[in-house]
């Protein structure tokens, strides 16, 4: 399927948040969006991708 990730086009086989954040091997405390609605933690293993929808994947750093 292919999506906009972070901006740019994407092809990729993952079919929910979790397989596509393996793929990438992204790991840790992240913030997801796709189509401009942050999707929770809890639901990444569950939440399905679409073709052409657009996700955001942002690093969590706290700090003050």
């Amino acid at each position: 399927m292919q999506i906009t990730l972070n901006g740019k086009p994407h092809r990729c086989d993952a079919v929910t948040i979790r397989e596509l954040l393996d793929q990438l091997d992204l790991h840790g405390r992240l913030a997801v969006e796709v189509n401009q609605n942050i999707v929770p933690k809890s639901e990444h293993a569950t939440y399905q991708l679409h073709d052409q929808d657009t996700v955001e994947i942002v690093h969590a750093i706290g700090g003050g």
